[in-house]
């Protein structure tokens, strides 16, 4: 293999679905600036930490750019682990640019740029910060859930909010609001998780009328509205009756997108394929995961790994399967993944010769060195950020029309 791969060629293995690990190697703050979609970022010092976990066939071809001779070096780095297929891409990223294709901005581009074209397609209902204010003020009969990480949630939240991460809304929303009369909205810091969450909710047709909080978090602070902080509400409790209707609705969704279902035979011929990429995540809440989950799979909880698949599934073309006790998890987040262009399995036997603890590939933590500072993370971030970070969201879907590599489909 030559050790330089042109612009072209890595083009071209993206819209063939051709096994591609196109990594850029700077620092997240100035990949934040710039990048093509489908690049992962790694910084050059996190290779041999992360590398064997996000890459983890070493026969995949890899191709690399960075700064100031970082492609090199990462190279030799990822040559020293046993990386086979290891090539620089020509030129750079001035190459790509001076080509005239498409350079997304922020992080896990993809993923946000799928929200937009997921509310552009299916017009998911949603109400300003304005608007649900004053519903609250009004005591009216609605019911608020936030589809973040548990622990963003507790960093701010919208007043009366439950925290439901995305993959169990489907799940637990019934509980949480279970007359149909109520109205449930979604949120989360920006967009993408409050309009995933609403949709996967119509989509799965919850009886109740369902909508996103316009721009979450954002458009709450710059309306001048308070936030909550530190609050611990959680929707636990799940009635036998509604966790069968969940499966149900949630599996039909799952068949609309075209997922597949496997049995533990399957699983093992497709780990017994050298010649794939097969990532393997349980998309259960940590805890769950923590008390017991099937050998070798990932924790990525589902909301998260629709939100971030970029971070946890870097080789495009690869597959990935999913593993949920309760099923509901995991054929939503796969009809999501699905629909962005995912080779996606749900394990359907997914109970018997469970192993507890923490999850053993797990990538390290990392440092605050190089990190890009998200507009819509903490409580702190100036007004004119967020209205920029919104207004780069607005702009997704014409810039991915303009790309024309990624495959999405909205069903």
């Amino acid at each position: 293999m030559s050790a330089l791969v042109s612009v072209d060629e890595v083009r071209a293995a993206l819209q063939l679905r051709q096994e591609l690990a196109f990594i850029d190697l700077r620092e997240e703050a100035s990949f934040a600036l710039g990048h093509p979609l489908f690049a992962a970022q790694l910084p050059l010092d996190r290779i041999e930490l992360e590398a064997p976990v996000r890459i983890p066939r070493k026969d995949t071809l890899v191709v690399l750019y960075g700064d100031h001779g970082d492609a090199e070096r990462g190279k030799e780095k990822f040559e020293q682990l046993g990386y086979g297929r290891v090539a620089l891409l020509r030129g750079g990223l001035d190459a790509w640019r001076s080509a005239g294709f498409e350079l997304f901005e922020d992080v896990n581009s993809y993923s946000k740029a799928f929200g937009e074209l997921v509310e552009a397609r299916k017009h998911t209902p949603s109400l300003s910060a304005e608007e649900v204010g004053a519903l609250i003020a009004q005591d009216a009969d609605i019911a608020i859930v936030d589809a973040r990480r548990f622990e963003e949630y507790q960093t701010m939240n919208i007043p009366t909010g439950i925290s439901v991460p995305g993959a169990e809304l489907v799940l637990r929303v019934p509980a949480v609001a279970p007359d149909a009369h109520t109205t449930v909205i979604v949120n989360c810091a920006g967009r993408t998780r409050s309009i995933i969450g609403a949709q996967s909710l119509i989509n799965a047709g919850l009886p109740n009328r369902v909508v996103a909080l316009r721009n979450g978090t954002i458009g709450w602070k710059l309306a001048g509205q308070a936030l909550e902080s530190g609050q611990g509400r959680r929707a636990l409790d799940l009635p036998t009756s509604v966790v069968s209707d969940a499966r149900r609705k949630a599996r039909d969704v799952a068949y609309r997108s075209g997922v597949r279902h496997i049995g533990r035979a399957e699983l093992l011929r497709l780990n017994e394929d050298s010649t794939r990429t097969s990532y393997q995540f349980d998309v259960r809440t940590p805890e769950e995961y923590l008390a017991g989950h099937l050998p070798g799979f990932r924790s990525a909880p589902g909301g998260q790994l629709v939100q971030e698949t970029d971070f946890f599934a870097p080789v495009r073309g690869a597959r990935i399967v999913l593993s949920d006790d309760l099923g509901v998890r995991a054929e939503m987040t796969a009809s999501w993944l699905s629909q962005m262009a995912w080779d996606v399995y749900v394990v359907d036997d997914a109970l018997e010769g469970l192993v507890s603890g923490q999850d053993q590939q797990a990538v390290p933590p990392r440092a605050s060195k190089g990190r890009y500072k998200r507009p819509y993370e903490g409580t702190d971030s100036p007004p004119a950020a967020m209205r920029a970070y919104l207004e780069w969201e607005f702009g997704l879907v014409e810039q991915l029309k303009r790309d024309d590599t990624h495959g999405f489909f909205v069903v």
